[in-house]
């Protein structure tokens, strides 16, 4: 795996359940990417209060919180694929709710109840699903199936909000497009049940009060994981130009809804750009540094973003942010996949489940509260700054980051 003349970057590609499980994803997440900007675009049309677009985080962070370890403990200990079941049935009828509430204008209160119901799900889906991909590819391949599985991700990523954008723009309405993620999540089922997959053993250890805790020592005790995810947990709790874009559409760069939807995909545009960059390079030799110098530039395209008031400067450093963002995905999804074993994935994605929970949802909560106070241009300023600040305590306090150098899984002992 270290000799790029050896480097195949669609080994993983060729694996039938893999596929069924990126084109899945896909789907899923299209729908899901259509679905963010519904709610993002209409409570902003019906309250313009950059709080209640903060809220949306808030009511979908705090349940994986405060489940996300029981929800991991649970999924090491039972079926994995009957939870993802169940909890895929509860996306499909919350976004149907949504659909009716943004049909009939109804009460905001509902709406939150529903995101609140999703965060619930989320809690128990992430750590069942994290089981998904090392049932689909032998381990030689995790490095591989991290880059093309963020890649799926991030061209719904791109692709959704675009249509989104033009679907609100040409009907005035985003009622259909929570239909249309239901159906997406129906699909979803329908190909994961199709995955013959290789069998992830579930723990063996009775569930006690103790077993819940391992997976809390095992994230402290591997430091390169803890590190990773500390980066990118407050480089994006800090950076959260995203959750604001919709006044940044509407009050500083004036684009509607059509330019909301090319910001929104212009990050993920340069996520997927990196992905395939990354698919055709060899491994990593110095990860852990790039690591570092990627959430750096974060930080920077963060700062020039949020100052910009031109339109294309906007998206380019967008562009940058999505760019950057994604090296850090890559390392840390291969990294979960590398070191944790089969039966503690669970337990351990739900702590990772924690910390990227607090870095999306509470850092969309944290940018609308900051930016109802100050305004938006200083919030993404400032994130800017306070993310560069902490890549160099990062940098600081885990010398195991600076030295990480190859990607590849640890040969186990027999």
């Amino acid at each position: 795996m270290t000799n790029p003349s050896q480097h195949d970057p669609y080994a993983v590609l060729r694996v039938r359940d893999f596929r069924l499980l990126i084109i899945g994803r896909f789907i899923t997440s299209f729908g899901g990417e259509m679905l963010t900007f519904a709610i993002a675009w209409e409570l902003w049309l019906r309250t313009h209060s950059a709080f209640a677009l903060g809220l949306v985080g808030l009511v979908q962070v705090a349940p994986v919180i405060l489940l996300a370890l029981p929800a991991g403990h649970f999924a090491d200990h039972h079926n994995r694929r009957h939870i993802i079941l169940a909890t895929q049935s509860v996306f499909g009828v919350c976004s149907l709710s949504l659909a009716y509430l943004s049909w009939i204008e109804g009460p905001l209160l509902l709406i939150y109840g529903c995101l609140l119901l999703i965060g619930i799900s989320r809690a128990f889906n992430d750590p069942a699903a994290s089981t998904l991909i090392p049932e689909t590819v032998p381990p030689e391949l995790f490095p591989n199936a991290a880059t093309w599985s963020s890649s799926a991700w991030q061209t719904a990523a791109i692709s959704g909000p675009m249509v989104a954008g033009l679907w609100a723009g040409a009907f005035d309405s985003v009622t259909s497009i929570y239909i249309f993620d239901a159906l997406a999540v129906f699909v979803f089922v329908v190909l994961i049940s199709l995955i013959r997959g290789r069998h992830v053993p579930l723990a063996r250890k009775a569930a006690t009060l103790d077993s819940l805790k391992e997976g809390l020592r095992f994230m402290r005790d591997t430091q390169v994981i803890l590190a990773a995810i500390t980066l990118d947990m407050f480089a994006v709790l800090f950076g959260g130009a995203v959750a604001l874009l919709p006044i940044y559409a509407t009050d500083i760069l004036r684009v509607g809804a059509e330019g909301l939807g090319i910001l929104r995909a212009a990050s993920s545009i340069g996520a997927l750009t990196m992905a395939f960059v990354l698919a055709h390079l060899p491994p990593f030799k110095q990860a852990g540094r790039t690591l570092l110098f990627a959430v750096t530039g974060f930080g920077l395209a963060t700062i020039v973003f949020g100052l910009s008031k031109n339109f294309w400067l906007s998206v380019l450093m967008l562009f940058l942010l999505g760019a950057f963002d994604n090296i850090s995905v890559v390392i840390r999804s291969t990294l979960m996949l590398t070191l944790v074993p089969d039966e503690m994935r669970g337990r351990v994605s739900s702590v990772n489940s924690i910390f990227i929970s607090m870095s999306n949802e509470l850092g969309a909560f944290e940018s609308g509260f900051i930016a109802s106070l100050v305004g938006p241009v200083l919030t993404v300023w400032g994130g800017g700054v306070g993310t560069i600040i902490v890549v160099l305590l990062v940098a600081r306090l885990w010398p195991e980051m600076r030295n990480l150098k190859t990607l590849a899984p640890v040969a186990k002992n027999s």
